[in-house]
């Protein structure tokens, strides 16, 4: 896979409304981001790599980065996350605000303060 149209394509007919979401609303949050694959998940990259996404059997993961300083630990409480990771279970709604609220913050901190 070379783009993220071949990877949602590549995925289960009835994950890929949920992909092509997660996809507007980080690129919205993220206008002038950069689209590609890269450790074959779909990312986008913004002078860094600002967050990734993938699909899996029952959840989607979200790859914002270290999220052990990330300010929205509270809206984080219902779902399982590791050092860089976020898995938004499919028997739920995803919460699209959050994944736009975390690829700002995300863009913000890489492009303002030369982290990531």
């Amino acid at each position: 896979m070379n783009t993220i149209d071949e990877y949602i394509a590549d995925q289960r007919e009835e994950i890929r409304p949920a992909l092509i979401k997660i996809r507007e609303t980080i690129r919205e949050a993220a206008p002038d981001a950069t689209e590609k694959i890269a450790w074959r998940m779909p990312t986008f990259w913004q002078e860094k790599n600002i967050i990734h996404f993938a699909a899996f059997k029952k959840h989607i993961g979200i790859y914002p980065g270290d999220l052990s300083f990330i300010p929205f630990q509270d809206r984080l409480e219902e779902y399982h996350t590791t050092k860089g990771a976020i898995q938004f279970p499919l028997d739920k709604p995803i919460d699209y605000k959050l994944i736009a609220d975390i690829t700002r913050w995300r863009l913000s901190h890489v492009t303002e303060n030369g982290k990531g």
